[in-house]
């Protein structure tokens, strides 16, 4: 198996090399170029294929020279016997890397995001653990070197969010938060709670990947657009003036809501890319259905309905249910120090992939 994609991988780059140096080619600017960036993202994978064909040389050498002289002092068939084994090992070490290396990545990784974040049950309790995950995530964008800015927020009197819109931007962001999305669990004593009994109350996440025009088209007849005065928690008014936007789209009922800008134009822009992220996310959704027999992930599928994680305070840890991984830092993760469950969860996925042949 491994034989048939490494000459796969050279029978390409070689191709790909007449190809370029073809004058008609190099005068064919666009055609030149798409050429050019297939041969580098393919220059990774081909310079493993080189290591391995080398490992694959010393071990012929070595298994020839044991084979054909059966004169060989003691010292010189151990070490024969010792560059084998580890020509072997390096082999298997590089078949591996070239299985990685010949996965396609995820089309959204580079994307900016939307995140939303939901208490879902739990009263107070679950709009304040919905703040918690709101610091947490802005904190993990800060030492990513993310923008992050909230688009709309409906806060609670208690300091909680009942909802929180949040835009990450940066090369990457989608790659960095996409394992986020789900219904995270939090256990703890709240401090409305005097009998020092432990509740558990949710928040729900969605990781979206921002779109453009071009890969998610709304035809503005299927948008119906009203305007309302913006407000406050307790339902106080915010500003004077009729700048609070929702947008209803006919075709799929979806509903998005924006009054914290301070312009009725900057609502309806914000509103607009939170509704085109959700009409993606529905398209990719119907699109992992359809590859669901094909590929069982247990990660990244961004299921809201999906418990992933266990914040439990009485015992300081947080355990990732995908990947059965429990952590006794929970004060660190809370601080936005999430890359042990991203690398985890990420070398997950790939195993996943590379079992399904994806």
């Amino acid at each position: 198996m491994i034989e048939k994609l490494i000459t796969e991988i050279e029978e390409k780059y070689n191709g790909l090399n007449r190809e370029l140096s073809d004058p008609q080619v190099m005068n064919d600017r666009q055609r030149y170029a798409e050429l050019a960036k297939a041969h580098s993202d393919l220059q990774p994978a081909y310079d493993l294929v080189r290591r391995y064909r080398e490992s694959e040389k010393i071990l012929a050498e070595a298994e020839e020279m044991q084979a054909g002289d059966g004169q060989l002092e003691p010292e010189m068939r151990e070490f024969l016997r010792e560059e084998s084994a580890s020509a072997r090992d390096s082999m298997d070490k590089l078949a591996e890397d070239i299985r990685l290396a010949m996965l396609e990545p995820d089309p959204n990784d580079e994307k900016d995001i939307i995140i939303e974040i939901r208490a879902g049950a739990g009263g107070d309790e679950a709009s304040l653990f919905a703040a918690e995950l709101l610091r947490m995530y802005l904190k993990h964008a800060e030492q990513k070197r993310f923008g992050a800015k909230i688009l709309s927020s409906s806060p609670t009197e208690m300091g909680g969010f009942k909802e929180v819109i949040v835009e990450v931007s940066g090369k990457g962001a989608y790659s960095v938060f996409k394992y986020e999305g789900g219904v995270h669990r939090v256990q703890r004593i709240p401090v409305t709670e005097s009998g020092g009994r432990i509740h558990t109350s949710t928040a729900t996440v969605a990781v979206m990947p921002e779109v453009e025009d071009v890969e998610i088209e709304i035809d503005p007849a299927d948008v119906r657009v009203d305007i309302f005065r913006s407000s406050g928690p307790g339902g106080q008014s915010v500003n004077t003036t009729d700048s609070a936007v929702r947008l209803t789209h006919m075709p799929t009922g979806l509903v998005v809501s924006m009054q914290d800008e301070k312009s009725q134009l900057q609502n309806k822009v914000a509103a607009m890319k939170v509704l085109r992220a959700r009409l993606y996310e529905m398209k990719m959704a119907e699109q992992q259905k359809e590859l669901a027999d094909a590929r069982k992930s247990m990660v990244g599928t961004g299921d809201r309905s999906q418990k992933i994680r266990t914040y439990n305070f009485p015992q300081g840890r947080v355990t990732d249910h995908r990947i059965g991984l429990t952590l006794h830092k929970l004060d660190a993760v809370l601080q936005g120090d999430l890359d042990e469950f991203t690398e985890s969860l990420a070398a997950k996925d790939r195993a996943e992939q590379l079992k399904a042949g994806v």
